[in-house]
């Protein structure tokens, strides 16, 4: 009989004998972090590409420009037809588009209501929105002084020209990404997804070593249970590395702000790791293939950074959208790491939300019931060679 101590070292023989399975626990998951770290290190987006279709051609419409211009956010591009600035729209060379009409000044000093059409390209979401908030805001920067030379011009008096032109004025604080980073807005959910695909396909390709092929035959070892056990052992202290690597990355080197303990979210983390392997195990006992079930995992998981409710409202997905947010684990860990970093909350808070976790128990069983239905294979007759000769047994790894 082997010890859970034996099935331990044969895993670690197995990953050192793998480089491909090495090279997913030790310097892919360091460089992908270090690679999407680079992308946003920028903080905050510059110089983005905006049409600019002036058909008015006027003193007033070149101010405008000119305030648009001093906005570090844009990058102006001169169009004199709206087809071309349309279709460089359509072929994303430009984000953004402003047409200024004809007569545009005209209109203004004859007390008319002229329309600046502004569009933006909403597939590429933070950017339209950066973009669209940012220009009217060159926009009415530029045209408040011309109001409030027309109220003046109409009799009002100049203490309540400030009132007649913002009679409601509104304030916005960002109580925890002060600077509008987008380092501390994006990178972290998106290391979490990173790390959740690449967590999902060592453990897949961990497991899909046990496929044993007998005479065209996919079986499965009859100790593949405490073999499981073993490679959790092996694999959850390397991906827990990885993740407190990020940690210290984000808010120690980088010193991101962080109200709470991160000492906690290692925990969550564990968590989520488990109720992870927890599904893909069941996918591997129902496809007993190794290439579809990483394919079918990486299409599962892939799409976790959109579900996270970072960038987009969770209330206004659609219902099909929430239940597949709930299959994945990161969207779980990501209401305790919003709650410890922003909010400053303790173990209590967090180990209380860790009961969102409840609903992957009911997979244990469903394991359990493919696991029965598998063929399997004992290793006494692996050993032994109590195969006949027409058998063939091949062990399947990605």
């Amino acid at each position: 009989m082997l010890t859970m101590m034996d099935f331990v070292k044969r895993e670690w023989r197995t990953l050192w004998q793998s480089p491909w399975q090495l090279a997913l626990v030790t310097y892919i998951p360091i460089v992908s972090v270090l690679c999407l770290w680079w992308l946003f290190s920028a903080g905050l987006p510059r110089q983005l590409p905006v049409a600019v279709v002036d058909l008015d051609n006027s003193q007033m419409s070149r101010m405008l420009t000119r305030k648009m211009s001093a906005n570090a956010v844009m990058k102006l591009e001169s169009y004199g037809q709206l087809d071309l600035a349309i279709k460089d729209m359509r072929e994303a060379k430009v984000y953004a588009m402003v047409v200024i009409p004809y007569q545009f000044k005209y209109q203004l000093l004859t007390s008319k209501s002229p329309t600046i059409d502004i569009r933006y390209n909403s597939q590429y979401l933070l950017v339209g929105k950066l973009l669209s908030s940012q220009i009217q805001m060159s926009l009415g920067a530029g045209l408040f002084k011309s109001a409030e030379q027309k109220l003046l011009m109409s009799g009002v008096n100049h203490a309540s020209i400030a009132v007649n032109l913002s009679p409601v004025t509104s304030q916005t604080t960002a109580l925890f990404n002060r600077n509008n980073n987008y380092v501390g807005f994006l990178v972290p959910p998106v290391l979490i997804a990173l790390w959740q695909l690449l967590t999902m396909m060592v453990f897949s390709n961990a497991l899909n070593k046990e496929l044993i092929t007998v005479n065209n035959q996919v079986t499965l070892p009859q100790d593949l249970w405490i073999k499981v056990l073993a490679k959790c052992a092996v694999f959850l202290p390397i991906m827990l590395l990885h993740s407190s690597f990020i940690l210290l990355l984000l808010y120690q080197y980088l010193q991101l702000p962080y109200a709470g303990a991160l000492g906690v979210l290692i925990i969550a983390q564990a968590i989520m790791l488990i109720a992870l392997w927890l599904i893909v195990t069941m996918i591997f006992l129902m496809m007993k293939d190794s290439a579809r079930c990483v394919s079918f995992c990486t299409a599962l998981f892939a799409p976790a950074f959109a579900f996270m409710g970072i960038t987009f409202p969770v209330n206004e997905m659609p219902e099909l959208a929430q239940y597949w947010r709930l299959l994945m684990p990161s969207s779980h860990y990501i209401d305790s790491h919003v709650s410890v970093v922003s909010y400053g909350a303790d173990s209590a808070l967090v180990l209380q939300q860790l009961s969102s976790y409840w609903m992957f128990i009911f997979i244990i069983p469903v394991i359990v019931g493919l696991w029965h239905r598998a063929p399997k294979l004992s290793d006494d007759t692996l050993d032994t060679g109590l195969l006949d000769s027409s058998s063939s047994v091949k062990s399947e790894f990605i």
